[in-house]
């Protein structure tokens, strides 16, 4: 049985009662305010900046695009430009997709045994829905997060921010408003995208068997931001004054912890450290490794262009005139032909 999930959720825990037990009875604001956020900061961009850097300094021999329909060949055969694209227009295309809309993914089956030990494969849109809808949601979420930073408030966040809140209306009077505060559509997708990611890997038996602490660690972590900030929002009220201007100064260097503000904040802010400290470390790199993957940022040119292997050493090459001069002798006494007599 796997229950590496246990443990990841254990870790989790730990991580929330050591930020609140820090501030709310040690009084540590110091420590989880400024000292932790700045380290977390600092090992994010060195280690995003390492683990990009390592990528694009790696050799790539050959051309290894993951081909998955025609490639470029007779004229009368019809090349899938998007699936084995042989141009760079082709490869950019290939590469939005995948990005924006997980192209991939979309595709991707499940096998299962039917009643008659048959094997079948089934299309598993859940996944694909849920993927797009975590990370569009999380993208979201964070763009709308950059108003604390920002004074004037940009006015791109703004319409973002506009949009993304919904259902608040007023209702018969103006004294009865139902939403209020307005409920942000980014943070209920997230939440429950991650729980269906979450549970589709612990009771899908195939998926739990493959899966490991380091696959259920980010989920607990994030579900961890992401219930910790709602109920910040509409259950345990903060003030949104002072950690504006809070954030303002940890983005200007001159931070002062907030007074007033519960240690519920405080844990929202430990476990967003904690996810920016991991991420470079983590397979939450694929955020930044996809756009150097070889097996899709490569056209697929092989038929037209010959690829030499840079790591090949200088060979001395034995032409056929060469081969020739040297045994022509030998073989006009075997009868050999040769295409020059002398």
């Amino acid at each position: 049985m796997n229950v590496s999930y246990l443990f990841a959720f254990v870790a989790v825990v730990v991580l929330i009662l050591l930020a609140w037990a820090g501030v709310g009875a040690w009084g540590m604001t110091g420590v989880f305010g400024i000292l932790v956020p700045y380290a977390a900061m600092l090992l994010f961009v060195v280690g995003f900046a390492r683990k990009i850097l390592d990528w694009s300094n790696s050799y790539v021999p050959f051309r290894i695009p993951t081909t998955c329909g025609q490639q470029k060949s007779l004229p009368w055969i019809r090349q899938n430009k998007i699936d084995n694209p042989n141009t760079t227009g082709g490869v950019i295309v290939r590469m939005l997709l995948e990005i924006l809309l997980f192209r991939s993914l979309f595709r991707n089956t499940r096998a299962k045994f039917k009643d008659n030990n048959r094997l079948s494969y089934r299309w598993e849109i859940v996944l694909w829905v849920a993927a797009l809808a975590f990370h569009y949601a999380f993208a979201v979420t964070l763009l709308r997060h950059m108003r604390f930073f920002f004074e004037p408030v940009p006015m791109v966040i703004q319409l973002l921010e506009s949009a993304d809140a919904f259902f608040r209306v007023e209702f018969f009077s103006p004294y009865f408003v139902i939403g209020l505060p307005g409920v942000y559509a980014s943070g209920l997708v997230l939440l429950g995208a991650l729980l269906l990611l979450l549970g589709r890997r612990i009771f899908l038996s195939q998926v739990r068997y493959v899966s490991l602490a380091a696959d259920f660690f980010p989920l607990f972590l994030i579900i961890g931001i992401a219930a910790s900030g709602i109920l910040m929002r509409y259950f345990a009220k903060v003030d949104i004054s002072a950690i504006k201007t809070f954030a303002m100064g940890l983005a200007t260097f001159k931070p002062v912890p907030p007074d007033g503000v519960s240690a519920l904040f405080y844990v929202h802010l430990f476990l967003v450290s904690v996810l920016a400290a991991y991420f470079p470390f983590s397979k939450l790199m694929h955020a930044g490794g996809v756009f150097l993957s070889p097996t899709r940022n490569m056209a697929n040119n092989n038929r037209a262009v010959r690829h030499v292997n840079p790591w090949n050493y200088s060979v001395h090459t034995h032409t056929y005139d060469e081969y020739e001069d040297e045994f022509r002798e030998k073989m006009i006494e075997a009868g050999l032909p040769v295409e020059k007599e002398q």
